[in-house]
């Protein structure tokens, strides 16, 4: 029997039914915790055990690359005293995790601006991603002060620059060559993007690399994502006939 046909130990479904890439907006920390009378902080230190188990689980599943929404240019909006609380579990969580992130061979990529971002939680992201850069496993990368549009902007300053030393011009610029300018250069699209707390947007995530992603949405707050949600959604993803704008072979 090929690879191809073989059965997932784990998933029960094809290996070639795995997606290598999976998306996850992380959403419903504030309600999470204010259904319990809470403080929205305590919501996301909540959510910091889910990434933890999704980090860990879809390593071990062989998903080649995982992106986790964690922070989104928007989110400087909020209130003062919950975004500084972010980022200082921003920075604990890169501290504490180095471990884990090591045990299980995980390369951490940061996606997003390095602008605005604290001294001490730029450190520690810089540091993460400097000791893991040599691991061979899963490609973590981690949206931190993200916005796709922001992306996408900074992409074609880029590719305009480049053709002004002459270095890029313009006959040569396809969909592969945009694709090398973003932040996910030379990872594979998502397969699958899954969102949290039911919310029916994408909230200017991976705007060019999704196009062909499929999406799953679920009720579940991100402090309540456990393994029945994550291989609820590989399996479903599995189950997909995905045509990318064509037609199967015995459609008629």
């Amino acid at each position: 029997m090929s690879n191809n046909c073989q059965l997932h130990p784990v998933l029960g479904i094809p290996m070639n039914r795995l997606p290598r890439h999976i998306a996850i907006i992380m959403d419903g920390n504030g309600r999470w915790a204010q259904h319990r009378g809470l403080p929205r902080i305590e919501g996301h230190r909540n959510g910091s055990k889910g990434v933890r188990f999704t980090i860990t689980e879809t390593a071990r599943l062989g998903v080649e690359c995982l992106t986790l929404y964690s922070f989104s240019t928007e989110n400087w909006k909020r209130p003062p005293e919950e975004v500084a609380g972010l980022m200082d579990l921003y920075e604990q969580y890169l501290i504490e995790e180095r471990p884990t992130i090591m045990n299980n061979n995980i390369k951490v990529r940061h996606i997003g601006f390095e602008q605005i971002l604290p001294d001490r939680v730029l450190r520690e992201l810089r540091e993460t991603v400097r000791i893991s850069q040599d691991n061979t496993g899963m490609t973590l990368c981690l949206a931190l002060n993200y916005s796709g549009r922001s992306e996408l902007v900074a992409a074609i300053q880029k590719m305009v620059n480049d053709s002004r030393d002459g270095s890029l011009k313009a006959k040569d610029i396809d969909e592969t060559m945009v694709s090398s300018y973003l932040d996910t250069a030379g990872l594979p699209d998502p397969d699958l993007l899954i969102r949290t707390a039911g919310e029916m947007r994408i909230s200017n995530f991976l705007l060019w690399q999704i196009s062909y992603a499929e999406l799953y949405v679920t009720d579940v707050l991100w402090p309540d994502f456990d393994g029945d949600v994550l291989y609820g959604a590989i399996k479903d993803y599995a189950g997909r006939d995905r045509r990318f704008g064509g037609l199967k072979v015995d459609a008629k």
